[in-house]
């Protein structure tokens, strides 16, 4: 089966963190479909292992939820930079620690229906206290707390952490 054909596309919003793409397109089955794509860069998921059997979550407040939750630091990967350069720089930014080792445990899209955002996932631990403060972003007001693996995925069966990438991550350990 052949891949899709793009006819037209268009830009139809671009803001600081994504755009969205309206394209018309012949799907590979041949009948023709207006497609809304989320553009969005990469993003590094890290999963902080201070010691085993331990990991360092984020509270952080989402706007678009009007709420508070707890998740694994992340952020987007910027042009020219690989995940891995992206991983390291968002541990110094977002729990103020620079990880000696770095391990890429899986990669995965998670609303490919309409997104192409690729999640990568990567464990950070011999963590080290930053010598500085990272310079932190605008939109964020973040604190950093250290849990037993235990309790983070007792939080997710009693429904304290809802954020996907974090259910995941946590999966992954």
């Amino acid at each position: 089966m052949s891949d899709a054909e793009r006819l037209s596309s268009e830009t139809v919003f671009t803001g600081k963190v994504f755009s969205v793409e309206r394209a018309r397109v012949r799907l590979p089955h041949g009948r023709e479909s207006v497609q809304e794509i989320v553009r969005h860069s990469k993003s590094a998921v890290l999963i902080p292992v201070p010691e085993p059997g331990r990991v360092i979550l984020i509270r952080q407040y989402r706007y678009s939820l009007n709420t508070w939750m707890w998740e694994l630091p992340a952020g987007s990967v910027d042009e020219g930079e690989t995940p891995e350069r992206a991983a390291r720089r968002e541990c110094h930014e977002e729990i103020g620690k620079i990880p000696a080792t770095i391990v890429r445990l899986a990669a995965m899209y998670p609303t490919p229906g309409y997104c192409d955002e690729e999640m990568v996932f990567f464990r950070v631990s011999n963590l080290e206290d930053a010598d500085e403060r990272a310079e932190v972003d605008e939109d964020e007001d973040i604190e950093v707390k250290v849990f037993e693996l235990r309790e983070a995925r007792d939080m997710v069966r009693r429904g304290e952490i809802t954020d996907m990438k974090t259910i995941v991550g946590l999966g992954l350990l």
